[in-house]
């Protein structure tokens, strides 16, 4: 089992989509072990986004995740992170396959609704931003 972090961005929660991007992780028989509702602050997106704090797009970036609120998840299962990432599709919405969520609702790739770990390694170190592990549900 493998462990991965989602968050359902503003423009999704906006837009009402939060019921279909958690009905198509249950789909995929994945498990949510913790879920809130919650806005990201300021010191977070700086953690969170560490690698991109320096690069002239962040501003833009942390300015849209946290300008509302989000869904954050901690989702488990077989291959979690590899699936997860395969379900939300191409990061540009032009490049996103139909049948993805990004190929089937993201407008921009600025406002992309999903956020899934990259790898089993950024897994482990969002989930710990994110969420303690008296936060999960086994």
């Amino acid at each position: 089992m493998e462990s991965t972090l989602v968050l359902i961005k503003p423009d999704a929660v906006k837009r009402r989509l939060v019921g279909e991007i958690i009905k198509r992780i249950e789909a995929k028989n994945l498990m949510i072990r913790a879920i809130r509702l919650m806005r990201m602050s300021s010191e977070l997106a700086d953690k969170h986004y560490a690698e991109h704090v320096s690069k002239p797009f962040y501003p833009e970036l942390k300015a849209f995740m946290t300008g509302g609120p989000l869904v954050a998840m901690a989702v488990t299962g077989p291959d979690a992170v590899a699936l997860m990432r395969k379900m939300m599709g191409a990061t540009k919405p032009a490049d996103a396959t139909p049948g993805t969520i990004r190929g089937d609702y993201a407008l921009v790739v600025t406002e992309n609704l999903v956020h899934g770990s990259d790898s089993p390694e950024s897994a482990e170190r969002e989930l710990a931003l994110w969420f303690e592990d008296s936060d999960y549900v086994e």
